[in-house]
């Protein structure tokens, strides 16, 4: 097997820290797995004494198909494991635990959502806020941070630290850890009992950590305590690659390795394998402007130019409509379907795509779960608004908008299941604000029952005062109102297309039923069918034919990043979806989404800046 000679260098180190820096498509699993026969059949390393960790468990179960497939037994004693994996190992063997002592994710959900209904909490969409809550605790807990100090980005401070310090009562009553108490268990345990960490330390004599800029701040102290004090480490990643600030990834860990191992060896693998030279260039043009990063140039092996072409359209409409013309025009030229992938900065905002997709009868599968746009609570309220105006009279349906927004009624005087509206004026017949407030409602139905669904989703938005609503919703939970206003906008613009309620109602149900489709075929795939992910999904993946699409600002970069490490965080996203493609890359973005002026995305200039042949009219 022939390697070129930066692979070879560092396959053939032999002691202390090295650190290797693995571009896109530069080899790093080859230069891994190498590296481990090299210990074994040149340094003589017994195999039970290396440990090689991955981030995933089909990332490790990879790793080591790979090494195998080169040896003649089936078999091996090395080590090969995810950072939960080795670290559960360790606690096993200290307190006797076993798999049942891990909390399941649905316990876990459940003892959130408890709490919060124990702190009697209303939010609108109580799935998305555990999640959010979930992620912040796992934050918290991997970087070790004092919780009295910790700001809450999704509640109050003080809510945040009564739903963090429940739930860990609840998980040590129940005798149970998470996955980040195992890094936490395991750190506690190296610092107090250094006959352990010694055992360990002897067990472990050669680490080889795969994707390094994934790392975060207690795995890796917990990693070097392991490897002290050999400091056997070889740590294999890419800086402009480190993508997960928000699980608690942080890329100044690989930034500074070198300060905390002076006497490592850095390696830069700088053949990228995948892509033509055209993608390879564009993508150093864009990435180069970080600044916090190591310098490094990658060099493409292939010689075709792999094409970069950008396009500006004058609507999303029109955006979408030349995705879906173009993917047709490649695939009758040769390409298949499933070297092809549609990239996408996050799930929202996907409906528009996956309609023009099903519209055109393009197969297509996603690697992410769509979000069914008609099932978000502010689609659910405009939609139920729509259905009270046609008619009915459900008492469950008054109850989810008669104080969106605020009007002060009581659900005691909706006290039937069929709403009678003259019976409710009756309750407050010696309101007489109420009563204002009543017939302004009952003016406002009047109105939608006449409209078209654009303007009747206007109207709810403008003329009812939902938007205000909205505004002071995510005013009271912290959280940044232009994203609900997406969701609004993305329902008005799918509505315009449709001149009645029925229409478009009936357009809701065929889109129901394609995604339930979807998630069935989900797992088994079978038929030639394009790819459809967001940005992060399509980490490590590759194909022939890559489209980023809505290559506009406040998507990407998302309007979330403000500071300049968000920035350049965004910009590292953007940069792991052009690697993807091998052959063509396509960069769209519309000059106007649902009816607002939007700028192309500060990348397509970076990217064309030394290149302007790339960019077309």
């Amino acid at each position: 097997m022939q390697m070129n000679e930066a692979q070879e260098q560092a396959i053939h180190h032999r002691e202390g820290p090295m650190l290797v820096l693995a571009g896109p498509g530069s080899g790093k699993t080859l230069v891994i797995t190498e590296r481990v026969r090299y210990l074994i059949d040149h340094m003589h390393i017994p195999e039970d004494q290396l440990l090689v960790i991955t981030f995933t468990k089909a990332s490790a179960k990879e790793m080591k198909e790979r090494f195998l497939s080169q040896k003649s037994s089936e078999r091996t004693g090395v080590n090969f494991g995810t950072f939960h994996a080795i670290f559960f190992t360790i606690l096993r063997h200290a307190y006797h635990m076993n798999s049942g002592n891990i909390v399941r994710e649905d316990v876990r959900y459940q003892y959130l959502k408890d709490i919060i209904h124990k702190l009697e909490l209303e939010y609108e969409d109580e799935k998305e806020f555990i999640s959010d809550i979930s992620s912040e605790i796992s934050l918290v807990k991997g970087n070790r941070m004092e919780l009295n100090n910790y700001y809450s980005i999704h509640c109050a401070d003080e809510l945040f630290r009564s739903l963090y310090t429940e739930y860990n009562q609840r998980l040590r009553k129940a005798n149970l850890i998470d996955f980040d108490d195992m890094l936490l268990l395991c750190h506690q345990l190296l610092t107090e009992r250094k006959d352990i960490l010694s055992v360990w330390q002897n067990k472990f004599r050669y680490i080889l950590i795969d994707e390094f800029q994934d790392i975060n701040m207690l795995q890796y102290e917990i990693v070097r305590m392991l490897t002290s004090p050999h400091s056997n480490l070889f740590i294999v990643g890419d800086d402009d690659q480190s993508i997960y600030r928000f699980r608690g990834a942080k890329p100044e860990i690989m930034l500074n390795f070198p300060l905390d191992y002076p006497d490592c060896k850095i390696m830069n693998l700088d053949k990228n394998y995948r892509s033509g030279t055209g993608i390879v260039n564009a993508a150093g043009n864009l990435i180069r402007n970080n600044q916090n990063r190591y310098k490094k140039k990658s060099d493409a092996d292939k010689m075709q130019e792999g094409g970069v072409s950008i396009r500006h359209f004058d609507t999303l409409s029109q955006e979408n409509q030349a995705l879906c013309e173009e993917i047709l025009k490649m695939s009758s030229e040769g390409i298949s379907l499933s070297d092809m992938a549609v990239l996408v900065r996050t799930g929202v905002g996907q409906g528009a795509l996956v309609h023009k997709l099903m519209e055109y009868n393009i197969a297509f599968h996603m690697r992410d779960n769509l979000l069914n746009l008609y099932e978000h609570w502010i689609a659910t309220d405009i939609i139920t608004y729509i259905k009270i105006a046609m008619g009915r009279t459900e008492r469950s349906l008054y109850l989810q908008i008669i104080n969106r927004p605020k009007r002060y009624i009581s659900r005691e005087c909706l006290d039937t299941p069929e709403v009678d509206f003259e019976a409710v004026k009756d309750y407050y017949e010696d309101k007489n604000w109420m009563l204002e407030r009543l017939e302004q409602f009952e003016y406002d139905l009047s109105i939608l029952g006449r409209m078209g669904p654009y303007a009747a989703v206007n109207y709810i938005r403008k003329g009812i005062g939902y938007e205000d609503y909205l505004k002071e919703y995510a005013k009271d939970r912290r959280m940044n109102a232009e994203e609900l206003m997406d969701i609004l906008d993305e329902l008005q613009e799918n509505s315009r297309e449709y001149k009645t309620y029925e229409d478009w109602f009936l357009h809701m149900e065929e889109y129901k039923d394609e995604l339930k489709r979807q998630a069935a075929d989900q797992r088994n795939y079978k038929t030639d069918s394009v790819t459809v992910a967001t940005m992060h999904s399509s980490k490590g993946l590759e194909f022939n034919t890559v489209f980023i699409i809505d290559a506009n600002e406040g998507i990407t970069p998302h309007k979330k990043a403000v500071l300049p490490e968000d920035i350049e965080e965004e910009r590292r996203l953007f940069y792991v979806a052009m690697t993807r493609a091998k052959e063509a890359l396509f960069i769209y973005s519309a000059k106007e989404r649902y009816n607002k002026v939007s700028a192309w995305s500060r990348f397509i200039d970076e990217i064309v800046s030394l290149d302007e042949e790339a960019r077309e009219p």
